[in-house]
């Protein structure tokens, strides 16, 4: 299945649609993002969406493929056009953009400890979970 990532308000994913590969494929056997577009334009009468694979993340192909669009898309994410990737919403204030992964990271490097820890904002600082 191929997922599209329909964009709305300040590039904002405001809903998430899986189509049969094959309605992607070109006369060549192909898969071709703008016949997918093409398709959901059609069917939904909404005309902005961007593929995404559940595979990606951090911009890394779980399966060893190639990344596609950083991070899979999902609803409340935003697609970047200049960086052609989905970013999550910032989770802290303090939180600053990996660009290479487009995730979000803490200022201060989680604790390699085998602890479990939750992110104290007002002391910017790891907080150990009990």
């Amino acid at each position: 299945m191929a997922s599209f990532a329909k964009i709305g308000l300040n590039n904002k994913v405001i809903e998430v649609l899986s189509i049969n590969n094959e309605v992607l494929r070109d006369s060549n056997g192909v898969e071709q993002e703008n016949i997918g577009v093409d398709f959901l334009t059609k069917l939904t009468g909404y005309p902005i969406w961007k593929q995404t694979s559940y595979n990606t993340y951090g911009g890394v192909h779980l399966s060893g493929g190639t990344p596609f669009r950083k991070n899979h898309a999902s609803i409340g994410m935003t697609y970047d056009e200049d960086k052609d990737a989905f970013i999550p919403k910032k989770p802290y204030q303090s939180w600053i953009l990996n660009e290479d992964t487009c995730q979000w990271e803490a200022p201060v490097v989680y604790p390699n400890d085998g602890q479990r820890y939750i992110w104290n904002e007002q002391n910017q600082s790891w907080t150990l979970t009990e």
